[in-house]
């Protein structure tokens, strides 16, 4: 403000004639220019750098000993403006980690020989035993004694399930008692426990980032000698001093001061509005150097709570009743799989019933009595003989998908088993796609998980490595494991992330649903709940980093030239201050472009058919189940007993999937053929549909076969249709799940 008024004063004064009030106030400017400049170049010196800071000083030196005091007018002001900029562009958030070091215990329950006392938790000692409340932290680690303890372990592991810890079994601190009163006997002390050592980790690793050199400085490190030679040259050959001041007029580093801090503002910009929040412009430039990602699972590629991806049901009920009834009894429950529960019986509309004598015991589900009759949800008895066909199967097929089963039984007969799982994000496979394209070479995912599900996700997303059963400790060890070949980004959302991001080179966090540590010892911050927003922040760093190049490269060449020209005495000190004013409105306008966006927008209209979709999509997983289920009765049945499970699937197809699959046809492909350029986008998915007709068809025409009366003068299916008929089913099962999981990935996931 200071250097901006005495220029424009100074201006007005030189209009009106008072050319000495004018050269007062340009003086002014300049003055007011040269003692902060004096005070940067003290500080870098001291730090053993000399930046572009230096040539700034001697031309506003220079210009106030030659009397050249416009030209030092026009410095200051664009010396005070990329300082501006800069400080703009490098306001970091704190890095004290506070909402870790808040949810860390400070006291403890200690039970004595006088009752129960709470105490510090710096006086608890090995041996003390601990009494932890529902819903407390356990304060230290220990061993579990009495009851089993129901534990909630995401904060460590990052898994969203429930745990149980059998009497003697290991409780580590930081975990959360998601079940009834249990005691601990502490085997550590509050500075030797596992939340202790997170909260250690994270402060280390974030104490060690290493400081962000500036792109400028970078540069200046050969601009400034070719100047301070170019300059010393002119004036030892004219012996004019004038023009060695004209040379370091133009040869002040506005594309260095400018240019950079521009594009990188810009950068950070761009990165807001599309839900992406980088602390600073350090972080940004080190984020488009990235070339290896390192992903945590749960959170982040999945959806971090467990979602239900099937309904098996014995005969004579429908996966609609039974999730209806167990989530009638489960709507008065917070357990996370109770919600889950809830929360699919909703996305179905189904309408829940009023449960009464609810009681929920933790470990072992919940029981209440709907529409007359005892429904429990939770764990199957035991001990109450060999489970009917129908529920050993499920009961394979949750082993093999490593998925939670939850099972529902009415007054006491088991009718069904809900499988739970946490779902891979339907925009993570074009998130890793889009990471590839914008030049990240290796990525690989840390989890805390066991091995099989995570190498199931590794396989279906293509990722170079996966690392399982990670403990922060260990995460940490292997996010610097790949420091050593390449810039790291860490992608995490739980409080066991927070010291991976602190380490990582640039740490990213989910900051829509993840926890508060995580955000806090984070480079960049997702604030909408979508991963792909990782692959935007990417692009957008590396397009602001090569803009800024460009710009700083292209101003200094300009800058060099007009070096020469103020050499040969060609351009005076206030004519080579406006040339490089000219060259400074060039540089800035180049670097603005990265505001410009680079990618398309789905049109409104679009976006609405793909919202519309894919609420279908959710009401139609229950005809996909359906024939499964069907398919199994042929196995596990009497024909006859099956035939109708068979009917009511040809039904729902025709009444519900078919219709659903012909206004895709004929409303969405067009609208996405026409955003995505062109209708070979969305042959693929139109070959689908005909496949699920033509199996339709293929059931419809085995139905009319047995409705036929055979040589026996009998109706019915017919042995020799069996076969066929269950193919059919099954072929049909595994083409609507592939399909419904290729349009949710491709199309619907571009629904911003």
């Amino acid at each position: 403000m200071v250097t901006g008024t005495c220029l424009a004063a100074g201006a007005v004064c030189w209009w009106v004639g008072a050319a000495t009030a004018a050269d007062v106030l340009w003086s002014v400017g300049t003055v007011c220019g040269l003692l902060p400049a004096l005070v940067w170049v003290g500080l870098a010196v001291r730090r053993g750098r000399t930046g572009v800071d230096l040539i700034a000083v001697l031309a506003l030196a220079g210009s106030l000993a030659v009397g050249e005091y416009l030209a030092g007018a026009l410095i200051a002001l664009m010396l005070a403006t990329g300082r501006w900029l800069e400080s703009a562009a490098e306001q970091r958030a704190a890095h004290d980690l506070r909402a870790l070091v808040e949810r860390a215990p400070r006291s403890a329950r200690r039970r004595s020989a006088t009752g129960v006392v709470t105490v510090p938790l710096g006086q608890v000692g090995p041996d003390d035993v601990l009494v932890v409340g529902p819903g407390e932290a356990v304060p230290v680690d220990g061993r579990v004694v009495g009851p089993t303890a129901v534990l909630d372990e995401s904060a460590l592991t990052g898994e969203p399930e429930l745990v149980e810890r059998a009497e003697g079994d290991r409780v580590r601190s930081g975990s959360v008692n998601g079940g009834d009163v249990f005691e601990i006997r502490a085997t550590s002390t509050e500075a030797d426990s596992a939340y202790a050592e997170i909260v250690r980790l994270a402060r280390q690793a974030g104490a060690e980032g290493a400081p962000v050199v500036r792109l400028a400085d970078r540069y200046a490190a050969w601009f400034v000698p070719v100047s301070l030679a170019i300059c010393g040259l002119a004036w030892l050959l004219s012996g004019d001093p004038v023009r060695a001041v004209a040379v370091l007029v133009v040869a002040t580093p506005c594309p260095l001061l400018l240019a950079a801090p521009v594009a990188i503002v810009s950068g950070l910009a761009r990165a807001a509005r599309r839900g992406v929040v980088v602390r600073d412009g350090g972080a940004l430039e080190r984020l488009g150097h990235a070339r290896t990602v390192v992903l945590d699972k749960t959170g982040t590629l999945t959806a971090g709570r467990p979602w239900v991806t099937e309904v098996a049901v014995a005969a004579g009920w429908t996966a609609g009743r039974v999730l209806r009834m167990a989530a009638s009894v489960d709507q008065y429950s917070p357990h996370v799989l109770a919600r889950a529960l809830v929360d699919e019986a909703r996305s179905r509309s189904l309408e829940l019933s009023a449960a009464r004598e609810v009681a929920e015991e933790p470990g072992r589900g919940a029981r209440g009595v709907v529409e007359g009759a005892v429904v429990s949800v939770g764990r199957r008895e035991e001990g109450g003989g060999e489970p009917p066909a129908w529920a050993r199967a499920a009961e394979n097929r949750a082993v093999l998908d490593g998925a939670a089963v939850v099972w529902v039984a009415v007054d006491e007969d088991l009718v069904g088993a809900v499988l739970l799982k946490d779902p891979l994000r339907t925009d993570a496979p074009r998130t890793v796609r889009r990471l590839r394209e914008a030049g990240i070479r290796r990525i690989l995912m840390l989890t805390g998980d066991r091995p099989t599900p995570a190498r199931e996700i590794a396989t279906v997303l293509g990722l170079d490595e996966v690392r399982a059963e990670q403990s922060p400790p260990q995460k940490v060890d292997s996010v610097r494991s790949e420091q050593d070949a390449a810039v790291t980004v860490m992608v995490g959302d739980g409080v066991n992330d927070a010291p991976a991001l602190a380490a990582a080179d640039i740490g990213v966090a989910m900051g829509a649903t993840g926890a508060g540590a995580s955000s806090e010892a984070a480079d960049v911050v997702l604030t909408t709940d979508r991963v792909d927003r990782l692959a935007d922040a990417v692009t957008i760093a590396g397009r602001a980093r090569r803009i800024a190049v460009q710009s700083a490269v292209g101003g200094m060449a300009l800058s060099l030239a007009a070096m020469v020209v103020a050499a040969f005495g060609l351009l005076p000190p206030a004519a080579g201050a406006l040339a490089q004013e000219c060259i400074d409105v060039a540089v800035i306008l180049n670097a603005l472009r990265v505001l410009r966006s680079a990618e398309r927008r789905v049109e409104p209209g679009t976006r609405d058919l793909l919202r519309r979709f894919a609420a279908e999509h959710e009401r139609l997983r229950e005809v996909i189940e359906a024939t499964r289920q069907a398919a199994e009765a042929l196995s596990t049945s009497d024909p006859a007993e099956a035939l109708p499970a068979v009917r009511q699937v040809e039904r729902l197809l025709r009444e519900r999937l078919l219709p659903h699959e012909r206004a895709e046809e004929h409303e969405l492909y067009p609208a996405l053929a026409a955003w995505l350029g062109s209708a070979e986008a969305t042959a693929t998915m139109s070959r689908a549909h005909l496949e699920i007709e033509g199996l339709t068809n293929r059931l419809t025409r085995h139905l009319a076969l047995a409705d036929q009366t055979g040589p026996e003068g009998t109706t019915g299916l017919r042995p020799e249709q069996i076969s066929d008929l269950r193919d059919c089913l099954y072929g049909l099962h595994a083409v609507l799940r592939l399909h419904f999981a290729q349009e949710e990935e491709n199309y619907f996931s571009l629904d911003e």
